[in-house]
């Protein structure tokens, strides 16, 4: 057995010392964005919804149960057009009541008079009942408001942009029905992070562009500035709301379109926030301990890392003020398994 493995042995090292066949390189894919001509403070870009400049949400003033609503969402109303109707019969009631007792003082009143005339009554008696004569109007009066405000009706010339209560519902006083939007001027509403509050003005230039066409001759780009910008951050999406109102050719934009808003930022106020520079991915940041980096692609598909400073990290990315310049092209996604020198095979998924 000995003399077997003996001879065996030689065989088996001849083997092992055979050339094998080259393994061929295969590029791993990566994907890759190109830096930006443009720095970051030349604006930012929103997703925000078309508004009315003015809207009312409108309700009836007293309670009761609906019988009637005489408009839809989308319906053009005009200033004192009936929106709405509660029951009126208990108010119907009230009123007729309250008459009654008008009328009840309006008689007496004039009893006491003509017995004060002949000395029958006393000064004061006859004051008392005109007293009761003015109360009695007062009730009157506001019995027959109330009976008016059965009535629901439209304080402006607008659009019904929503409706919140159907026939056969018991409503509250003040509780929305309808919301009418005023024709006119139009705005665009959206949020803004945290980081951007300070860097947005009021008064500050906006391009805005709708997203879909119209067939009423709306142009798809039109020029902007913003409104308002509240002090308060939304307690849901903890953003602040922003208002942009459209400059010129607004009055035909429909309600709730979805329209992209680019602000325009300052130098001064980019400066504010990082110095300016070209925002990348946040997966194509190498950080090695307190160096950030970035691998960029050369012209042979080979990647090299290149450091680089972050002064910033916004939501929509790293802001980079040096270290790379526009056109470089850089690994987006998987940094961690490069390695320098390697070649890869490149998938453009776009500018940052």
């Amino acid at each position: 057995m000995k003399r077997i493995l003996v001879l065996a042995l030689p065989l088996v090292l001849a083997a092992c010392g055979e050339p094998t066949a080259p393994v061929s390189a295969v590029e791993r894919p990566a994907s890759t964005v190109t830096v930006g001509t443009e720095a970051i403070d030349s604006g930012n870009v929103y997703s925000g919804e078309v508004h009315a400049r003015y809207e009312a949400v409108l309700g009836f003033r007293i309670g009761g149960k609906i019988v009637e609503r005489l408009v839809d969402t989308g319906g053009l109303v005009k200033k004192g057009q009936v929106l709405a109707r509660l029951d009126a019969a208990d108010t119907g009631l009230q009123e007729n009541a309250a008459t009654a007792q008008y009328r009840l003082a309006e008689e007496e009143l004039k009893r006491y008079r003509e017995l004060r005339d002949k000395g029958f009554v006393s000064q004061s008696a006859l004051d008392a009942k005109e007293t009761a004569l003015e109360a009695a109007a007062a009730q009157a009066g506001l019995a027959r408001n109330q009976a008016a405000y059965t009535s629901l009706l439209s304080d402006r010339d607008g659009v019904v942009s929503a409706t919140f209560a159907e026939v056969g519902q018991v409503v509250s006083a003040g509780q929305p029905v309808v919301r009418v939007a005023q024709q006119g001027e139009r705005e665009v509403t959206f949020g803004i992070p945290e980081s951007r509050f300070g860097s947005v003005k009021v008064g500050m230039p906006a391009d805005i562009e709708l997203t879909a066409t119209s067939s009423n001759g709306v142009p798809t780009a039109l020029n902007g500035h913003v409104r308002e910008i509240s002090p308060a951050a939304d307690p849901a999406s903890r953003t602040y709301p922003v208002r942009v109102s459209i400059d010129a050719g607004n009055a035909k934009v429909p309600l709730g379109m979805t329209a992209r808003v680019r602000l325009h930022i300052s130098g001064n106020e980019a400066s504010k926030e990082g110095g300016g520079g070209y925002v990348v991915p946040l997966t194509a940041i190498f950080q090695q301990g307190d160096q950030a980096a970035v691998w960029i692609v050369a012209a042979d598909h080979s990647v090299s890392l290149h450091p680089v400073v972050v002064s910033a990290y916004l939501d929509e990315g790293a802001l980079i003020s040096s270290g790379v310049v526009p056109g470089d092209r850089i690994v987006s996604a998987g940094v961690h398994k490069l390695s320098a020198g390697e070649k890869i095979q490149i998938i453009d998924s776009g500018r940052p």
